[in-house]
């Protein structure tokens, strides 16, 4: 998993044989073809684990995150608190709650939590009155985060994660958030298409761990940082 992130690209596993059925069915001429490469040995089913690599990327520069109008007047108002690493399982455990199909299967979910305990992966929690209201999870490689899955619990709760997300990056010397796959929100907060060949020499600017700065910290930061930006 660490070799693939490395190289730009993302594990998606069926989450059931019917999943691993339609991957089959989607993509058997391409596997035959040799348009599509295998992952692992021959004697492999290469339907269960769809590996990808998204041209373009949507990425968010750690300085190009925007909060909209209503985000940044709750951010004023409320007391939300982010904190870096302080809960890993139980965003992954959230991030994949009621989602179907399951990417994050069981042992995806083992292999990041190995990830993280050697320091690659990453969690952001944001907590409103000691309850933990949203988060987000991904990969840190050199000077990017390919971020893998978000939650929230509460409005306006996922954004602020990614926005927190982007503020210990920059602070730890990284560059983007990898956002992996388009989607209006993430758009909505910042994110824009980036040519895969200008993504991946990204990668290897640094083989080292991200050690994001993990203490508890005030969200309404955050709002202030936004609006500095694009007011």
């Amino acid at each position: 998993m660490l070799g693939a992130y490395r190289r730009g690209i993302i594990p998606f596993p069926a989450a059931d044989e019917h999943f691993r059925t339609i991957n089959e069915f989607r993509y058997e001429d391409q596997v035959a073809q040799g348009t599509i490469g295998l992952v692992g040995s021959g004697r492999d089913d290469p339907y269960w684990v769809a590996w990808w690599s998204p041209d373009p990327r949507p990425v968010i520069g750690v300085g190009q995150v925007h909060l909209g109008r209503n985000l940044r007047r709750q951010l004023r108002r409320g007391d939300e608190w982010t904190t870096a690493n302080a809960r890993f399982s139980r965003v992954a455990e959230e991030c994949r709650a009621g989602r179907e199909p399951r990417w994050l299967t069981d042992s995806l979910l083992r292999a990041l939590i190995e990830l993280h305990r050697e320091g690659w992966a990453h969690s952001i929690e944001v907590w409103l009155d000691g309850d933990l209201i949203g988060g987000a999870m991904g990969i840190g490689i050199g000077r990017v985060i390919s971020g893998d899955s978000l939650f929230s619990r509460h409005p306006g709760a996922a954004g602020i994660a990614v926005a927190d997300m982007a503020a210990r990056l920059s602070l730890a010397g990284g560059l983007l958030i990898d956002a992996q796959w388009d989607s209006p929100f993430l758009r909505s907060l910042g994110a824009a298409p980036m040519p895969r060949e200008s993504y991946l020499p990204l990668l290897g600017l640094s083989a080292d761990r991200i050690a994001l700065p993990p203490q508890p910290l005030p969200a309404r930061r955050l709002g202030a940082a936004d609006r500095g930006t694009h007011e």
